[in-house]
């Protein structure tokens, strides 16, 4: 569906890349066109305060019911997750639900949204972005389509930027605002918010669907990993699984910089990119400005050595240790035995968020470590929010790699592969991850999959219920404006049984230019059939991967 970029911006970070953050981009404010659920009609509408059961293990604070008049909604705060207008928001009732878990003096709040009038019969709760657990903007979106929505803080930081919960008056990790981000605030979400969907009503919702990217689509596979009755379909783009290992390993940019004592410009970054696009883009039949199956690109950058590229007037030559830069970043990271820890950045991926530098008064460059994993390491792993993680080498990396899985692995780790109960639930799980993903390696979504199909049985098996889809040429959450029709997809296969072998998209080019493309289902990949317009669906066709 089409999604709204969110303008982006943060202290110390360069381009828009301190908002891109791991940050969902909002819902769609255009409505998706699925017929309304047969009987979907509530039986009443009552947006005053009632009694609410609590979710187990939690105590109901307060529950406050206000009615909102039609009109445009601007969402507090400051970007990645606030300062826009969602307009043309109808009256909806807004029914806030504060939770706490006895003994651990948080409170979680929980923001339901229903419409007045127009109603589709479907709840939808709307996940987070980087250290945020909700997104109310999201919610304003979903309700325009119809929906009843949800979203929760958790009790953290609504901004997205801020860790600074993670840590105690002593120092010590908050355990219980963790475990509230990591898990149990997502499911009693889903508790709170369709216990009031029948409250307002006065009948459950027909279908419940969770909508989330990034840190959203983490909350999506951990829904189905530990709490798979919850919905009924789960939305849940380029998620954050593994978190514990890709943010770690989101830093190695930084670490092979450092280590070299080479810091590639922009320009030069993007050169490489280039580069393996002219080498790469003719592998699916024809030259259009994507790379169609990155995995088959074997573009080697030290093909670059000598070249010389123009930057701002300024001309640079491609030196041999600017290509052992980039064929390390797109490597990724690996210990001092050369053994894999995680993948690498996409090939064709903005190299400008995870590899920035800055160069001082004095002339000296330094790196600039992208701001979500520098606080997951500096914060979480190391417990010094001071830690300056520009200055890793390589074995104190590997160290705090290691560390990192150790410690969080079970708690925010999300990447159990037996999904198993959420079959047996009826449950159906859809994700599509942009092949250029600049803060989440799309291989660690391919990873997961194949991990799933290891267990469950194979890839066709698992396809009756979890489906994947690579998304040429789309960067992070589509924030370089690849627009994918998930949502719309999803609910014809759970309400129709219409399983998706494509997702209708429009996909940005290198040229600048987009392309209607329909992005394949995993692990088939799109191919040229040799004749019609480039820039059309019907010109492609799905095939198997291959090598060269």
């Amino acid at each position: 569906m089409k999604r709204r970029l969110l303008t982006l911006a943060a202290a110390g970070v360069s381009l828009a890349a301190a908002g891109a953050i791991c940050a969902p981009v909002s819902a769609s404010a255009d409505p998706v066109h699925i017929a309304t659920p047969a009987a979907a009609g509530p039986a009443s509408f009552t947006c005053t305060p009632f009694e609410l059961p609590a979710p187990a293990g939690t105590a109901v604070e307060s529950v406050t019911a206000t009615a909102a008049p039609a009109g445009t909604f601007q969402v507090p705060g400051a970007p990645p997750l606030g300062g826009y207008p969602v307009p043309d928001v109808p009256a909806h009732c807004e029914v806030t639900v504060t939770l706490t878990h006895p003994g651990a003096n948080d409170h979680a709040k929980v923001q339901v949204w229903l419409p007045q009038a127009g109603w589709n019969g479907r709840f939808q709760a709307a996940g987070g972005a980087a250290y945020a657990a909700g997104n109310i903007g999201a919610v304003a979106a979903a309700v325009k389509q119809g929906y009843a929505a949800a979203t929760t803080d958790a009790g953290v930081d609504t901004s997205g930027l801020d860790s600074s919960w993670a840590l105690d008056s002593r120092g010590r990790i908050n355990t219980a605002l963790l475990e509230n981000f990591a898990a149990r605030s997502v499911h009693e979400m889903a508790v709170v918010g369709k216990q009031v969907v029948d409250g307002v009503y006065g009948r459950a919702a027909s279908y419940s669907y969770f909508n989330g990217c990034s840190t959203g689509g983490r909350q999506g596979y951990l829904e189905a990993q530990q709490y798979p009755t919850d919905f009924n379909g789960i939305n849940a783009d380029a998620p954050a699984v593994n978190w514990n290992q890709f943010e770690v390993a989101t830093l190695w940019p930084q670490v092979v910089m450092n280590e070299a004592h080479t810091y590639p410009t922009t320009c030069e970054f993007n050169a490489f990119n280039q580069a393996a696009l002219k080498a790469c883009d003719k592998l699916d039949g024809v030259v259009d400005g994507l790379i169609s199956d990155p995995n088959r690109c074997d573009f080697d950058p030290r093909r670059l050595i000598g070249t010389t590229v123009v930057c701002d007037g300024k001309e640079y030559t491609i030196t041999a240790a600017d290509a052992d830069v980039v064929r390390r970043i797109w490597d990724g990271p690996r210990d001092a035995f050369g053994k894999r820890l995680w993948y690498g950045l996409p090939i064709g991926a903005d190299f400008s968020y995870l590899a920035a530098s800055r160069t001082d008064e004095n002339g000296v460059t330094t790196g600039r470590p992208f701001i979500v994993p520098a606080q997951w390491v500096a914060t979480f792993v190391e417990k010094q929010p001071s830690f300056n993680t520009a200055n890793l080498g390589y074995a104190q990396f590997d160290e705090i790699f290691r560390k990192a899985r150790a410690e969080y692995d079970s708690v925010i780790g999300t990447r159990d592969a037996d999904l198993s109960a959420f079959r047996d639930a009826g449950g159906k799980l859809l994700t599509w991850h942009g092949d250029a993903d600049q803060l989440i390696p799309t291989a660690g979504t391919v990873d997961y999959r194949k991990r799933v199909d290891a267990r469950m049985g194979g890839t066709e098996k698992v396809d009756d219920f979890y489906r994947v889809f690579l998304a040429p040429g789309v960067a992070h959450c589509g924030l370089n404006g690849g627009n994918v029709d998930d949502l719309a997809a999803l609910t014809a296969w759970v309400e129709h049984g219409q399983a998706p072998n494509v997702l209708h998209a429009t996909l940005p080019t290198a040229t600048g230019g987009t392309v209607a493309r329909d992005v394949c289902r995993y692990p088939m990949v799109s191919r040229y059939t040799g004749h019609g317009d480039p820039g059309a669906a019907s010109s492609f066709r799905c095939v198997k991967a291959s090598r060269h």
